[in-house]
């Protein structure tokens, strides 16, 4: 079966955690590109300029296999790995999480440093509402505007999401239909424009009057 969904979190959100004067303050954000990253950390910068480690780990992906782990300056280790391992234990995906560092004069020692930012970790993703996300792709129906009422009836009894529509001489329809779904709900989708069944509707490249294409 194909896998068209994961889970990651809803919203930012936070974490905190004490040992010894240091102060960790964790930040998890939704997270989808790479480009993404510069611009958080740059933000929470400006929001700690005083901190002395802003140490982060992330995860993108359906396959879950493209993640960092960054020390930023702790022992090697001892700050981004156990971030990872907190996103990798909840087994999400798409998220990153900064932990900021305020030193309070005490060394905590390798063990101390992994229990502190794996803890913080944990906080900020406790506190997260995990949700489960769909990947859909996107088909644009074009069609004249007396056909518009039998299409709508069609798209409706598939349970098909309508993502925009646009309805006047020459009407516009963008649909989503679930990646693991795809290929049935377009059958399904044919035969009940053409009022055929789906295994004519199979050997049917084009409809006449309604063209669908891939967005």
């Amino acid at each position: 079966m194909i896998k068209d969904s994961f889970f990651t979190i809803e919203a930012p959100e936070k974490g905190e955690y004490k040992e010894k004067g240091s102060k960790f303050l964790a930040y998890a954000f939704p997270f989808s590109v790479e480009t993404e990253l510069e611009p958080i950390l740059e933000k929470i910068k400006d929001e700690h300029p005083k901190a002395r480690h802003y140490c982060y780990a992330y995860r993108i992906g359906l396959d879950m296999n493209k993640f960092r782990a960054n020390d930023d300056g702790e022992p090697s280790g001892t700050a981004g790995k156990p971030i990872l391992g907190q996103i990798q234990s909840f087994n999400i995906t798409n998220v990153v999480i900064v932990v900021v560092r305020y030193f309070g004069g005490t060394k905590l020692g390798a063990s101390g440093l992994i229990h502190a930012y794996k803890t913080a970790a944990k906080e900020a993703l406790d506190n997260a509402n995990i949700v489960e996300n769909f990947i859909y792709t996107q088909y644009l129906f074009n069609f004249g505007y007396d056909h518009m009422g039998h299409i709508l009836s069609v798209i409706k009894e598939n349970n098909i999401d309508i993502i925009h529509k646009t309805f006047e001489t020459d009407c516009q329809l963008t649909i989503g239909i679930r990646l693991s779904e795809e290929a049935e709900k377009l059958i399904d989708i044919k035969a009940g424009i053409l009022n055929i069944t789906k295994e004519e509707a199979s050997l049917i490249d084009e409809i006449p009057f309604c063209i669908i294409q891939k967005c």
